[in-house]
C-alpha cells in the first residue's frame, strides 16, 4: 500500500520579497504534515513551479487553474505535484505594479488579486483524482461550507491505496463525496488517460513519429503551449510511447521562467515551457521544438533525425491511421456503412499504445542471438554484437519486403 498524498501545501504571494519591479515571489503558508516523511523528502522549490510564469498580482479575479508539475529527486524518484491556483482579493497598500496595468510606475492603493495555490504532492500519478480532491477542498474553502478543512486534508493524507494490481479503491474526504481510484495492473505501466490520443490530435501522425524517433535517438525535445496542463499531457504521452523502455534523462513537463537556462543543458531532455517564451526558445540550435497549439514541429538543420526503417514505418503509419481515423478505409465507398460512435478516448489511448508495443516487439525480435557472453573476467560480461545485429536486421527487412 502507498500513501495517496504525501504532502498538502498552501503557497501564497509573498508581499515582503520581490523578484523584480513587476514580479513577486511565492512563499509556503501552510504544509501538512509539518514534519517530513522519512521515505519521501519535502519538495524544495515548489514555490517556483506553482506559478511557472512568475508570481504576479492581477487587476481582475482570474478563473481557477489546474495543472500537474513533475519533480525528480536525487534518487530519480518522481513526485507529482498537482496545483490548483485561484485568486483572492487584497488591498494594494504598497502601490505595487499590477499585471494588466497599462501605465508604468506605481498605482494608488486599490483592490488587487493575489494568486494562491493548493498543492498535492504524491508519488502516484492520478491527475483526475487529485483534480477532484483539490476542487472539493477549494469549494469548501471559498463557499465556507460547514465542513472542517482539517478533516478533509487529514483524510486525504492518511488514505492508503494499492500501488498496482488493477483493483479499485473507493474513499471519501468526508464532505459527502465519493472518489474512485482504478489502479494499474503493474506499477511500471504508464497511466495516460486520454493524453496519447490528444497528442496525435494536436500534432498529427508524422510529427509524433518524428518526436518518438527523437527521444529514442537521445535528442532534445521541447514542447510549448499556452496551456500548462497540455504541456504535462504531451510529455506524459510521448514518454509512454517508449514503454517498455524507460526515459532516464531530465524530464520537466513544466519549466518555470526562472529556470529557462536549463534549456542550454548538454544532455537530452523532454521539457515543456509556456508559449510566452517562444521568442527565447527559438534561439536554441540543437533542440527539436513542438508547437502544441499550432500543430507543428521544428527540427534544426544541424540535427539528422533517423526515422523508423521500412517497412515498419509504413506499417506503423497505416495502423495508426486505421485507429485514429476509422472512417478513412470507407471514405471512398459509394455506399458507406452507417457511422459508428467514435471509440472512447481512453480506449483509443490503449489502442495507440498497443501499436507502439507491437513495434518494439518487431524491433527487438531476435536480439538474444546478438548477445555474446565473454568469460575472461571473474564475472561474465554480456557484449552486444553490433555487426551481427545489423546483418540480422537486414535479413529481416529483406524478408519483409
Amino acid at each position: 500500500m502507498a500513501r495517496l498524498a504525501d504532502y498538502f501545501i498552501v503557497v501564497g504571494y509573498d508581499h515582503e520579497k520581490t523578484a523584480g519591479p513587476t514580479e513577486g515571489l511565492g512563499k509556503i503558508i501552510q504544509r501538512f504534515p509539518q514534519k517530513d516523511w522519512e521515505d519521501t523528502p519535502f519538495p524544495q522549490g515548489i514555490e517556483l513551479f506553482c506559478q511557472p510564469g512568475g508570481w504576479q498580482l492581477s487587476k481582475e479575479r482570474k478563473q481557477p487553474t489546474f495543472f500537474v508539475v513533475v519533480l525528480t529527486d536525487i534518487d530519480s524518484e518522481r513526485h507529482y505535484c498537482s496545483c490548483l491556483t485561484f485568486y483572492e482579493a487584497e488591498i494594494n497598500l504598497q502601490g505595487k505594479e499590477v499585471e494588466g496595468e497599462e501605465e508604468s510606475g506605481l498605482i494608488p492603493p486599490a483592490e488587487v488579486f493575489a494568486p494562491k495555490s493548493l498543492v498535492l504532492v504524491s508519488r502516484l500519478d492520478y491527475p483526475e483524482i487529485f483534480r477532484a480532491c483539490l476542487g472539493l477542498i477549494y469549494t469548501v474553502y471559498v463557499d465556507s461550507l460547514n465542513v472542517s478543512l482539517e478533516t478533509l486534508i487529514a483524510n486525504l493524507c492518511s488514505c492508503l491505496v494499492p500501488a498496482s494490481g488493477g483493483s479499485q479503491k473507493l474513499f471519501s474526504l468526508g464532505a459527502g463525496d465519493r472518489q474512485l481510484i482504478q489502479t494499474p495492473l503493474h506499477d511500471s505501466l504508464p497511466v495516460t488517460g486520454t493524453s496519447v490520443a490528444l497528442l496525435f490530435q494536436q500534432l498529427g501522425i508524422q510529427n509524433v513519429l518524428s518526436l518518438f524517433c527523437a527521444v529514442l535517438t537521445e535528442n532534445k525535445v521541447l514542447f510549448h503551449s499556452a496551456s500548462f496542463q497540455r504541456l504535462s499531457d504531451a510529455c506524459r504521452a510521448l514518454e509512454s510511447l517508449m514503454f517498455p523502455l524507460k526515459y532516464s534523462y531530465p524530464y520537466i513537463p513544466i519549466l518555470p521562467a526562472q529556470l529557462l537556462e536549463v534549456l542550454s543543458s548538454p544532455t537530452p531532455f523532454i521539457i515543456g515551457v509556456h508559449s510566452v517564451f517562444r521568442n527565447d526558445i527559438h534561439e536554441l540550435l540543437d533542440v527539436i521544438i513542438a508547437d502544441l497549439d499550432g500543430g507543428t514541429i521544428k527540427i534544426p538543420e544541424c540535427i539528422h533525425l533517423s526515422q523508423l526503417p521500412e517497412p515498419l514505418l509504413h506499417q506503423t503509419q497505416m495502423a495508426l491511421s486505421l485507429v485514429l481515423h476509422p472512417d478513412l478505409e470507407a471514405a471512398d465507398y459509394a455506399f458507406p456503412p452507417p457511422r459508428t460512435a467514435l471509440s472512447h478516448s481512453k480506449m483509443l489511448d490503449k489502442e495507440v499504445r498497443a501499436i507502439f508495443l507491437r513495434l518494439f516487439a518487431q524491433l527487438f525480435q531476435g536480439y538474444r542471438s546478438c548477445l555474446q557472453l565473454i568469460r575472461i573476467h571473474a564475472e561474465p560480461v554480456i557484449h552486444f554484437h553490433k555487426v551481427k545485429e545489423n546483418k540480422s536486421w537486414q535479413k529481416y527487412l529483406t524478408a519483409s519486403t
